[in-house]
């Protein structure tokens, strides 16, 4: 490594963002480990644990480790919020030009952080893979690997684990971001808005030997949903009548044919239309699709309200070149 090199790599800053529930028995090995690896970077560092309500002694512990640490900065929550909340306040809070996360339960390895860093040179987001992953399969690994299948057609951003809480991001993409939900695992699709350049990585991974694992199959809806969400946000938060708009128009069409067809048959054939089932699905699917038009007229007034208050373009600049700028 050159003089300049390593002078820009000391102007650099990571932050490091872990949240913790109830991990008491793991946040001393896992600090111990943790700095073991920024201290052989060269790196300027901090390290923020975001206690996340626990229940136990863990914010006791955390607490020792600052007092002894000052590149330790510790957010306790008042209550429970999750790990979606946990994450944001750490990345409300950091101050590094990259910010990495990873989980507090040591089945992360922060000897895979170097890694990151060195593909973040050339990338906005690099994302782990737990590819030799040691967790159960049926109750945790089949539903990741047909979860990752699923988002990754979805959303059109083709990771192999989206779970994988060890990523690093430039400030640049994490600063803009915000978070809702369990939507901590959809960052990359939701961060693909701005044309970000996303890198995938092999990690290692661990078995869970201290504590209890917060994840079971009831994230599974939750998952689903927020999906929803992410699908929806990436495609028309800035259009949403071209989403409710087709299934609208589509609706009322239909509702007309029928109608139509049964005047068609009232007038000309006589038979009677009052009693028959197919008349109410008409008058409800037109009833339906205005329905639905509507909605889609009022989002977009809400977007157009929402942009022009908050001032928030409905575009994000990569860089200006050749333009005088205050």
């Amino acid at each position: 490594m050159d003089a300049a090199e390593r002078d820009k790599q000391l102007l650099m800053k990571v932050s490091v963002v872990i949240p913790l529930y109830n991990e008491e028995e793991n946040i001393a090995i896992l600090h111990e480990r943790l700095k073991e690896t920024l201290d052989r970077l060269g790196y300027d560092y901090e390290i923020i644990y975001v206690d996340d309500g626990s229940a136990d002694k863990t914010l006791a512990g955390l607490e020792k480790i600052q007092a002894e640490d000052k590149k330790v900065v510790v957010l306790s929550l008042r209550r429970n919020f999750g790990q979606t909340a946990a994450f944001a306040a750490g990345f409300d809070f950091s101050r590094g030009d990259i910010v990495i996360t990873m989980d507090g339960d040591l089945q992360n390895d922060p000897a895979d952080i170097p890694k990151l860093l060195d593909l973040i040179k050339d990338n906005d987001l690099v994302s782990g893979w737990r590819k030799k992953r040691k967790d159960a399969f049926i109750t945790r690994r089949l539903p990741s690997i047909i979860a990752n299948w699923i988002i990754s057609k979805v959303t059109g951003v083709k990771l192999h684990d989206y779970g994988c809480s060890l990523k690093a991001y430039r400030r640049e993409i994490i600063k803009n971001l915000k978070l809702y939900g369990e939507m901590h695992r959809f960052i990359p699709a939701v961060a693909s808005w701005y044309g970000v350049r996303v890198a995938e990585v092999e990690t290692t991974h661990y078995p869970r030997l201290r504590g209890k694992s917060k994840y079971g199959l009831s994230r599974t809806m939750k998952v689903i949903l927020d999906l929803i969400t992410v699908k929806f946000l990436q495609s028309f938060s800035t259009k949403p009548l071209q989403f409710f708009g087709p299934i609208g128009l589509f609706s009322s069409a239909a509702g007309f044919l029928i109608s139509l067809y049964l005047s068609i048959e009232k007038i000309f054939i006589g038979k009677p239309i009052g009693g028959r089932p197919l008349l109410l699905l008409g008058i409800l699917l037109i009833i339906v699709g205005i329905q639905l038009i509507g909605m889609g007229l009022l989002g977009e007034m809400l977007v157009r309200v929402y942009h022009e208050s908050q001032r928030k373009p409905i575009y994000v600049i990569k860089k200006i070149i050749g333009a005088e700028t205050e």
